[in-house]
């Protein structure tokens, strides 16, 4: 999330109400989280495990819980809870979701049919159909020639908690961008970036009942079947498939023109060009063999017997 103008650390600091380390005058441009941050942005980081990547991550301003140096051309937030001073600062320039007076840009040739709900900076291209009771939240971006299926919701919150004595919920200030001839099926949910952007690229088939994460991204001729759930940060590269039922867990990458077949588990990332099946998922071929070599264990163990006996 980029900021309205330039701020000063010095200025950032008293708005979150925690100490810095570094010239007051060092600039800070936007806040993401750490898979997508740039030069100038905020990231926060809350476990010495992760202290060095945050560091010596693009962003140039970490919130940290630790009293260490900056690295040069860096500057710190100290305090000891980051997650809330990050979702402060979210939630400032963000602020939660507002119905009221959404203002859409909406391409004059675009449908859109009773029971629509639009929030706000919302932006739909020429030729769209949005079909009864799509529900779209603030900081969404369609495309030309898209069709979005009757009881979808594009840009619900992300599922993102901290634990502690309960669960606290990162405030989501991202966006949704569907780019042109995408079609969507009935009862989806594509949940905004928390920071950044969920992003469906052109081209791409969505069939019913599916749900895709915070952040992740779709590329372009991909096609996804019935109720398939994709986690958070999830990247799928142009012209996969994904057939019915197959879950995704967050942070991995499957690849180009990648085929995985339906009820499928991925708990890993996947070369494009190979078809997969199974959970744990593995290339299809191999996994139907060990499923044939299973079928005949109950053979070799009679077998086994028969020797017994007969020796």
């Amino acid at each position: 999330m980029k900021l309205p103008r330039t701020f000063s650390l010095k200025e950032i600091a008293e708005l979150a109400g925690c100490k810095y380390k570094g010239s007051e005058d060092h600039p800070i441009n936007g806040i993401n989280e750490i898979h997508v941050v740039e030069h100038g942005d905020i990231v926060f980081v809350d476990h010495p495990k992760y202290y060095d990547k945050a560091l010596h991550s693009a962003a140039t301003t970490i919130i940290i819980d630790k009293e260490v140096e900056a690295p040069e051309g860096k500057a710190l937030l100290v305090h000891n809870r980051p997650f809330d001073i990050f979702n402060k600062l979210n939630k400032h320039f963000m602020p939660v979701q507002d119905w009221e007076d959404p203002n859409p840009q909406i391409a004059p040739s675009a449908t859109i049919a009773p029971g629509v709900v639009i929030g706000q900076r919302v932006k739909i291209g020429a030729n769209t159909v949005i079909h009864p009771n799509v529900v779209i939240y603030d900081n969404a971006e369609i495309g030309d020639n898209v069709e979005i299926h009757a009881n979808t919701v594009i840009g619900g919150h992300a599922f993102y908690y901290k634990k502690d004595e309960r669960f606290n919920k990162m405030h989501s200030c991202g966006m949704v961008i569907i780019e042109n001839d995408v079609e969507i099926g009935c009862g989806c949910t594509i949940d905004k970036g928390v920071t950044g952007a969920t992003i469906i690229r052109e081209g791409t088939k969505i069939d019913n009942s599916v749900h895709i994460g915070h952040d992740t991204v779709i590329g372009k001729m991909c096609l996804i079947a019935a109720q398939v759930g994709i986690a958070g940060c999830v990247n799928v590269e142009d012209g996969v498939t994904l057939w019915g039922q197959v879950g995704v867990r967050s942070d991995i990458t499957i690849g180009k023109d990648a085929v995985v077949l339906a009820q499928t588990g991925v708990s890993k990332g996947l070369e494009g060009g190979k078809t997969y099946f199974g959970s744990p998922v593995a290339e299809s071929r191999e996994k139907l063999k060990d499923l044939a070599n299973t079928r005949k264990i109950p053979y070799i163990l009679e077998e086994l017997k028969k020797l017994k006996v007969d020796g």
